[in-house]
């Protein structure tokens, strides 16, 4: 039995890089830096219109987080409003492909180790 545990275990260990691997073997559009996955010209052709591509690069999100990312976009942005059918596909590509990942961003400072804000409004303390 021990003979046959660690053949198996460097079969799981091959079998999980070869996976990580296709995963970053997906080709990225030379021009928008986009994943060419199904639908990434569909986004291309209605996102970058508006914004550079490196918003979405950069950005992670779940398919409810790009939506309220849309929604904001036509609520503060006059991006055009799009049939449920397109919507969905570009979400879809963006949850797919620009995932939530826990290693991108870093906690919130706390308030107390913020430096002064020298817009905020005066405050009047009590006398």
């Amino acid at each position: 039995m021990k003979q046959i545990m660690p053949g198996l275990l460097s079969t799981a260990v091959l079998l999980a890089l070869g996976a990580s691997a296709q995963a970053d073997d997906i080709e990225l559009d030379p021009s928008t830096g986009l994943r060419m996955t199904v639908d990434w010209e569909l986004v291309r052709n209605n996102c970058i219109a508006c914004h550079s591509p490196k918003l979405i690069t950069q950005q992670r999100g779940s398919k409810s987080h790009w939506l309220n990312v849309i929604r904001w976009m036509q609520a503060k942005q006059n991006l055009w409003q799009f049939d449920p059918d397109t919507e969905d596909r570009i979400i879809s590509y963006l949850a797919e492909n620009y995932p939530p990942q826990a290693n991108r961003r870093r906690a919130a400072i706390a308030p107390d180790l913020m430096p002064p804000n020298p817009y905020a409004p005066p405050t009047h303390e009590a006398d």
